[in-house]
């Protein structure tokens, strides 16, 4: 029998959407759903429409707009409002500022169950790190965006009766930029199905199955937005691409920046280096790790980073800007190499020296899979999930 009700909210719903934030959501309910009574509530997004049951867990669709992000956050939170009176749940879960107007709602109507602030990357931090070497009108508008959304956070954080999040980088940038207490945050980290990420032990046929060929592949996982760093991968390919020519960058994912990426790897003659895989379904993503030799991610800001953790699981050595999140889910020299953030030189280098040196990669990635199965795994966040919960819960009482 279920020992409480909980009502956990986010604007994507996550069984259709692969970010980190859904698939945190997914992977937790599986593994606490003997223990509770989960409903997840989305907006009405790729199509979802009518209650869904989906592994044990009810998915309910509150309008939204599915069309721009601003507006879909917007109405989204206006159903939420509308609706949470009728919300019978013992705990309620807010990822990033999907349920924003949540807590003055509660406050007027006089509900005092509590409700946990899950905070993944700190969006102040996201919005003072975009404000370096912005040079569009669109970065500008982008970053203004970034900026109410993190006073809308940042309101959200101090209404929590807890608050969660993903590594003690963003705890720290939570308590610069918005002031909680550091007795109300708990750290959970993301985690990577271990079991399904997995090192493949013929990288080869991987690399054919996808039309690599076999000469040296870079991987990319992520969305095409600015604090990815993408536009540092075009200047360390060049370098990369002049002593190993062979050299595919592989790239999955997809975003605003893309068409200014391409244009910018047509300008420099790169695009023949290049592969784009676009989205990927669920099932297909554990062999995209396993047809590269490195994974790249030349982010400027993370909080966390799952793909580094799933990279890792599959034993894969990570390259990567030593910034804060990044630290704490990739050891430095021994699971992958990190250098200087912004320095291209010495992310080109660190690429050459693992596409150079097979024994380096081979022990870079047998490390990065112990460290992950040992500290990072989808179990161990539902197990520390079920906890701040249930410790919720306590202090309501």
């Amino acid at each position: 029998m279920a020992e409480f009700r909980l009502a956990v909210i986010n604007t994507q719903p996550p069984h259709l959407y692969y970010g980190g934030v859904e698939r945190r959501i997914t992977e937790t309910a599986q593994r606490i759903e003997t223990h509770v009574n989960l409903t997840i509530y989305s907006g009405t997004k790729k199509g979802f429409k009518i209650p869904t049951l989906k592994n044990g867990t009810t998915l309910i669709p509150l309008h939204s707009t599915d069309k721009l992000f601003p507006l879909d956050n917007w109405s989204f939170n206006r159903s939420l409002t509308k609706r949470v009176a009728k919300i019978d749940s013992d705990v309620f879960e807010v990822h990033a500022v999907s349920g924003y107007g949540l807590p003055k709602k509660l406050r007027q109507l006089g509900i005092k169950t509590p409700f946990i602030h899950t905070i993944h990357g700190v969006l102040a931090d996201e919005y003072e790190q975009g404000k370096l070497g912005i040079n569009s009108l669109r970065d500008r508008v982008a970053n203004v965006f970034m900026g109410h959304l993190a006073r809308l956070e940042h309101q959200t954080a101090q209404a929590a009766t807890l608050i969660v999040t993903i590594s003690c980088y963003s705890l720290h940038k939570m308590q610069v930029h918005y002031g909680v207490e550091e007795s109300r945050v708990r750290i959970v980290p993301n985690g990577v199905d271990t079991e399904r990420f997995m090192p493949h032990p013929d990288r080869v046929a991987i690399k054919r199955q996808f039309g690599l060929g076999e000469g040296s592949v870079v991987l990319f996982v992520g969305s095409m937005i600015p604090r990815k760093g993408l536009f540092f991968l075009v200047e360390v390919a060049k370098k990369v691409i002049k002593v190993r020519p062979d050299t595919k960058f592989l790239i999955v994912g997809d975003g605003p920046l893309l068409k200014s990426f391409v244009a910018s790897l047509a300008e420099a003659h790169l695009l023949s280096n290049f592969v784009f895989l676009g989205n990927l379904g669920e099932a297909v993503f554990p062999l995209v790790y396993n047809c590269a030799d490195v994974f790249v991610l030349p982010s400027i800001q993370e909080g966390q980073g799952i793909v580094l953790l799933e990279a890792q699981a599959s034993a894969l050595p990570v390259v990567a800007f030593d910034i804060g999140g990044v630290n704490e889910a990739v050891q430095n020299g021994v699971s992958g190499l990190l250098v200087e953030r912004g320095c291209i030189v010495a992310l080109a280098d660190a690429l050459l020296r693992l596409l150079g040196d097979v024994g380096l990669r081979e022990r870079l990635g047998q490390c990065g899979r112990r460290f992950v199965v040992e500290n990072y795994t989808w179990a161990l966040c539902a197990k520390r999930m079920l906890e701040v919960y249930r410790e919720a819960l306590a202090l309501r009482r």
